[in-house]
């Protein structure tokens, strides 16, 4: 249980907040609409005495594009890419494999958050609107096609924890600085039981100034 907590509250957080750092630092459309959701309640606050703003979660719990742009970036780069189950009954499974107990299957997550039949034609493209209904409410996605998580009974115990941290920290970061990947790195994810960058991630970080969601990056 130690270890469980160690590597799910420090190395998959870390390696999730370094996929979003790339995805943010390459999509544009939307770092402007995460800028824009931030803006009135940074208005709100207090430049601190090192000249940034810091969020705290509460603050946080209601942005609807800031929560669905984490689970888009956890849908295509989840922290454990594959998993292994035991089966505990015989059973038959929708693909018509059958299954005895004791067998072991691999669960891969990462190729599951890709599969155009559960996410659309678009299942590669980060694309955090695909969280956000019609009506502009969080859609409800079940565990079992979300599968960052794990699903059912054995759902992660820190699931809100992370995306607490995740939250707080990617706002952070993306309200008081500009990150560019630096252009001739080579971003490719590194198949191991937590899923990291192969050759890390290589950026250029410019501080902020004035109001980010209206003037954007500076140069």
């Amino acid at each position: 249980m130690t270890m469980n907590l160690l590597v799910a509250g420090r190395d998959a957080t870390s390696s999730a907040l370094s996929w979003f750092s790339y995805l943010i630092a390459t999509n544009p459309r939307v770092e402007k609409k995460l800028l824009e959701e931030l803006a009135p309640i940074a208005a709100r606050k207090p430049v601190g005495p090192n000249g940034m703003v810091a969020f705290e979660a509460g603050e946080l719990k209601n942005l609807l594009y800031l929560h669905a742009a984490v689970c888009e970036c956890l849908r295509l780069y989840p922290s454990l890419p594959v998993e292994t189950k035991a089966v505990a009954a015989h059973d038959v499974l929708p693909s018509g494999h059958e299954v005895r107990p004791g067998d072991k299957i691999l669960v891969f997550n990462y190729s599951m958050g890709r599969m155009k039949r559960v996410w659309g034609a678009d299942c590669r493209e980060f694309r955090p609107e695909r969280w956000i209904s019609e009506d502009g409410k969080l859609r409800y996605v079940p565990s079992n096609k979300f599968v960052a998580f794990n699903s059912g009974p054995r759902t992660c115990l820190g699931k809100e924890m992370v995306l607490v941290q995740m939250k707080v920290t990617v706002a952070a970061v993306a309200w008081n600085f500009a990150v560019e990947v630096v252009p001739g790195h080579v971003v490719e994810p590194k198949l191991s039981i937590i899923l990291h960058m192969k050759n890390g991630l290589l950026v250029r970080v410019k501080r902020r100034s004035g109001n980010p969601a209206m003037i954007g990056k500076q140069q």
